[in-house]
């Protein structure tokens, strides 16, 4: 018989967030991982998934608060079925994690009786299901953590019918763990699983984790991807912001929905501006993206190309709306300052502050160019005409 299921990964709770200098919107950010929870328990109700997996990670360090734990622990509660999960590489279950905190084994058995943490790789029977964990044990294994698999493959036949389940957090095939918005990296390919030594045919699902975008990498393998984003998206096929909806059977190939959970938007912009006329079209497409609303979206945006010198403070006034209405504005900003013809006259030709004149004319002069000193003549060029106006 069928088995419906969630499967899910990588949440990630307690992320610090620390790119976000804003105190209040890291504390959104942090929260809306929290949210995503009870998200997810409507899926699972809309669905009837019998229980939900979650691939590793589900904290974001193995040492996160007792907040976070406790938070934790009541949102889970409130998913209202069955939850297993493994540690993965941020959550490990090596010496001092958190799963075998006392403060976390009692908040786990109040708030969250639904929860089982699969420690250990041995098989475990749910109902009609036989669960295959491969929980880490630290955060980079030199080893293959699904190798046990290889050598139970002779004992899965003992379970009969019963759907088989495997639940591991590590990279396949070049995919993996990728580096952060807070520019964590790392070297080599830790924690490598792989999929041509496991006994396929013996297999059911295997529900992965540790990929942030949601990806089938074989017919019975799929990345669950992170439910709530939580960086900018790096090219490639990501697809992060689901949980999948799987409905599995013992010597099928299982039926995999991926079902949307995001609520923030992670946006990528990259303009570059050729006159002042592009000025309006970059605010309407950054607006577009974000719905012109706030408190919901980050925004990394590059901007190359040159812009007048009263559109160059237009400019900066936008930017600080956005700063304000955005989670963050990743601003990479390469714009140069070009005055028009009129700009330079009313600097160069004012008969009476010759010195004025003087001077603009200078720095129209040093202006020219791409470098650091032309960088520098433009703001100044700036600074004078914003002088003068208010003369």
């Amino acid at each position: 018989m069928p088995i419906t299921f969630l499967h899910t990964a990588d949440w990630q709770l307690g992320k610090p967030f620390a790119g976000v200098d804003d105190e209040q919107k890291r504390a959104l950010l942090q929260q809306e991982r929290l949210n995503v929870l009870d998200r997810i328990g409507e899926v699972a109700r809309t669905h009837n998934a019998e229980f939900v997996l979650v691939a590793g990670d589900l904290f974001d360090s193995p040492s996160v608060t007792k907040f976070c734990v406790s938070a934790a622990c009541s949102a889970i509660g409130r998913i209202g079925v069955p939850v297993l999960a493994i540690p993965g590489n941020h959550d490990h279950g090596g010496p001092g994690s958190v799963w075998a905190q006392r403060f976390f084994l009692e908040e786990a058995r109040q708030l969250a009786p639904n929860l089982q943490v699969l420690l250990k790789p041995e098989p475990i029977e749910v109902g009609h299901v036989i669960v295959l964990p491969c929980p880490l044990v630290r955060r980079h294994e030199s080893s293959d953590p699904t190798t046990w698999l290889r050598t139970v493959g002779p004992d899965l036949p003992k379970y009969g019918d019963k759907t088989r389940i495997v639940l591991a957090h590590g990279s396949v095939q070049g995919f993996g763990s990728e580096a952060t918005d807070e520019e964590e990296s790392g070297g080599g390919v830790p924690n490598l699983i792989d999929l041509t030594r496991l006994p396929e045919d013996e297999l059911d699902y295997l529900a992965l984790g540790d990929w942030h975008g949601t990806k089938q990498v074989a017919p019975k393998a799929w990345y669950a991807g992170t439910p709530e984003l939580d960086r900018f998206v790096k090219g490639g096929d990501h697809d992060p912001g689901n949980v999948l909806a799987v409905s599995a059977q013992r010597g099928r190939l299982p039926e995999v929905k991926p079902v949307r959970t995001c609520r923030f938007g992670w946006h990528e912009l990259f303009y570059s501006l050729a006159g002042d006329a592009d000025l309006a079209q970059l605010e309407a497409a950054v607006n577009d993206k974000t719905s012109s609303r706030a408190g919901q979206d980050l925004v990394r945006l590059e901007l190359r190309g040159s812009l007048s010198i009263e559109a160059s403070v237009r400019l900066d006034a936008i930017l600080e709306t956005w700063r304000a209405r955005l989670l963050r504005l990743k601003l990479s900003n390469e714009t140069a300052i070009a005055p028009s013809e009129a700009e330079i006259q009313a600097l160069t030709q004012r008969a009476s502050d010759p010195l004025i004149s003087r001077v603009a004319a200078r720095l129209v002069q040093l202006a020219e160019g791409t470098t650091e000193e032309a960088a520098a003549a433009q703001l100044a060029l700036r600074e004078l005409h914003a002088a003068t106006l208010q003369c």
